[in-house]
């Protein structure tokens, strides 16, 4: 197997292929849906996979030393709130657009100076 590197000989860590990794280790992603997040661990393991142009890695945490997702304050609600207005807010005309504004586009759909 390309990507087993179970004592991190070759990679620096050790290295698992894609859906072979031990129990008890999870990406950022799956710690968030327990609830979980690294909490300053060091990275365990990585996960790597061949991909069109080269290779995807995803760096692996243990599970028992994860720590519980810090709860959202009402300052970060309103800093979070304040955030995703500025995200809808048109630069063109300054209304609320109601939809994040693609920053492809620049402006919002109905936005009389486009």
């Amino acid at each position: 197997m390309r990507f087993y590197d179970p004592t991190g000989e070759r990679f620096g860590i050790p290295t698992y292929p894609l859906r072979l990794a031990p129990e008890g280790l999870a990406t950022r992603r799956q710690l968030r849906a327990k609830g979980l997040r690294p909490g300053g661990q060091d990275i365990a393991a990585q996960l790597m996979w061949p991909r069109r142009g080269g290779t995807g890695t995803a760096y692996l945490y243990q599970v028992d030393r994860a720590r519980p997702v810090r709860p959202m304050t009402p300052g970060r609600w309103r800093a979070h709130a304040a955030m995703m207005l500025a995200r809808r807010t048109c630069p063109c005309c300054g209304r609320d657009a109601g939809y994040v504004i693609p920053t492809s586009r620049g402006h919002c759909t109905g936005c009389p100076l486009s």
